[in-house]
């Protein structure tokens, strides 16, 4: 099939609608479903499998999977549902290849050995200090999110970084609802312990997926899909 002429995108533009012209390879459709999504995808995998280079690696095969698969998609769930559930298992996938025994529903023993990741920045701060100060910040909140057991770790991004409501998060793991706020209470606990008496309360915006990277894996996909110029 020949990619569809890109055209604009209206604002707004419901999901149904978005699919319908994605199935027809609509470029400029694609491309608003992923800028939509990348982030959230990006997050999801990122809290399963703890290494940057992995996580864009799943989004991207997330993004094959889904674009090659539109006809799967019946608007059971949300779009976004849909493919975090896709990048999900590739994310698990890969995590049980490396270690055959795990699963979503079961409990490592002890705590996971944390990694420093540094992430790039949206923006560049004025101010060197503060700058330190907050990657500074960043590095202990990556690290305390890193340590959480892997369950724990999972709820805590869909809920708290990616913001899903309680039935999202349990239709998305397959958890009863009572069990996805019990683990959130859990993490929200050890991580309360592990950063606040470090630094004290922290808001901020923990792993970015935006600008040119974002821009850099949506020209890839584009392109394995064949649809770039």
């Amino acid at each position: 099939m020949q990619p569809a002429q890109a055209s604009e995108i209206p604002v707004g533009t419901c999901d149904a609608d978005l699919v319908q012209r994605a199935r027809g390879r609509d470029e400029a459709a694609i491309r608003a479903i992923m800028q939509a999504n990348n982030r959230r995808l990006y997050r999801i995998a990122r809290g399963i499998l703890r290494n940057d280079g992995e996580a864009e690696d799943v989004v991207q095969e997330t993004w094959v999977r889904a674009f090659t698969h539109l006809e799967s998609f019946r608007g059971d769930s949300s779009l976004a549902t849909w493919l975090a559930r896709i990048a999900m298992n590739e994310a698990l996938g890969r995590l049980r290849r490396q270690r055959p025994s795990v699963e979503l529903n079961s409990l490592p023993p002890g705590t996971l050995e944390a990694q420093i990741i540094r992430f790039p920045h949206s923006a560049a701060s004025e101010d060197p200090e503060k700058t330190m100060a907050q990657r500074e910040i960043q590095h202990v909140v990556e690290r305390a999110i890193d340590e959480l057991p892997e369950a724990f770790r999972i709820v805590f991004i869909t809920r708290v970084i990616e913001g899903m409501n309680v039935e999202e998060t349990a239709k998305l793991l397959k958890l009863k609802p009572e069990t996805v706020k019990t683990r959130l209470h859990r993490a929200r606990t050890m991580l309360r312990d592990n950063v606040e008496k470090k630094i004290g309360p922290v808001v901020m915006e923990a792993f970015p997926f935006a600008g040119k990277r974002c821009e850099r894996l949506t020209d890839a996909v584009l392109k394995r899909l064949e649809l770039g110029a």
